[in-house]
């Protein structure tokens, strides 16, 4: 099989290999409730890898995204909490996460400071911002506040947490693929140098890649308080871990120029589905990490 033909197949053939396994070992995996949990367990790990990709195949890297989250789910219950509209707090979330990617972008590009050492030095800064903001304990809104965006995260068809992943994973699938914004992602991924010289804004694309991302962790953040009807700063830990093997299972490669979401969402779908899987044949939580990692 050729070499990029197996690129683009391999997380679904991962995929269809781990289903398979799983359900011949315990038929309710594939039951239609069980597939539900499934699909919101990729929620989450899959908006930020959506945001990721586009990182990645540039050529960069956000150790953050997981502080985001749990800075974004605090802020959302902080603004709930405060009687704010629910619009406004998932509003309030999102812009959090796009604050700490738009300043991600602008150190990467304006101090000409490596992606690596940025988003380290933001995921220390947000989860402590995030401690501080919650007084270092959860953030519990009143229950009508919590039920307004706890339904974004039911476990049923209709959930609006899968159907806006799905939509938003077509549209910046569409931004990448086939506009200007895209072209230019692939292009500084590739070779900057070269992008620069043929007229690509490279620290203006590369600030609106790192905003994006942030934006997708807030996003993130808002569908894990929904989920857990509180603002958890110690949520997410490792998360950005999850994220980034679900954009590299996916097929990207962390030398940038090449990726898709649709991979990434795969990779997302698949780590989901091989945690659950584990979890529901009673597989040890170290046994997990392993074949997670394998």
């Amino acid at each position: 099989m050729p070499k990029r033909l197996m690129t683009l197949l391999g997380p679904f053939i991962g995929l269809i290999v781990v289903v398979a396994l799983f359900g011949a070992i315990e038929p309710a995996f594939l039951s239609t409730r069980n597939m539900m949990t499934v699909a919101i367990q990729t929620v989450i790990v899959g908006l930020g890898a959506i945001g990721m990709t586009f990182v990645i195949v540039s050529g960069g890297i956000d150790l953050s995204i997981g502080s985001v989250i749990a800075l974004s789910s605090v802020v959302t219950a902080l603004c709930a909490r405060a009687g704010l509209s629910p619009a406004a707090s998932v509003a309030a979330g999102v812009a959090a996460g796009a604050l700490c990617g738009a300043l991600n972008g602008w150190l990467v590009t304006r101090l000409n400071i490596v992606p690596f050492i940025v988003t380290l030095g933001m995921m220390g800064i947000a989860r402590g911002v995030s401690k501080w903001l919650s007084g270092e304990q959860t953030v519990k809104p009143s229950p009508e506040a919590s039920e307004a965006l706890a339904s974004l995260a039911t476990k049923s068809a209709t959930s609006p947490g899968i159907w806006i992943t799905i939509a938003l994973a077509v549209m910046m699938a569409l931004v990448l693929k086939r506009t200007v914004f895209g072209t230019y992602t692939y292009a500084v991924g590739s070779n900057e140098d070269t992008a620069r010289l043929c007229g690509v804004p490279v620290e203006r694309t590369k600030v609106w890649i790192y905003t994006l991302c942030g934006l997708f962790g807030g996003l993130g953040g808002v569908m894990t308080f929904a989920r857990l009807s509180v603002g958890d700063p110690t949520t997410a830990i490792g998360r950005e871990l999850d994220v980034i093997a679900a954009v590299v299972i996916g097929g990207a490669s962390l030398a940038g120029g090449k990726g898709s979401i649709l991979g990434s969402m795969v990779g997302a779908l698949l780590m989901a589905a091989l945690a659950n899987g584990c979890n529901l044949t009673g597989v040890p939580n170290f046994v997990q990490e392993i074949l997670i990692g394998g």
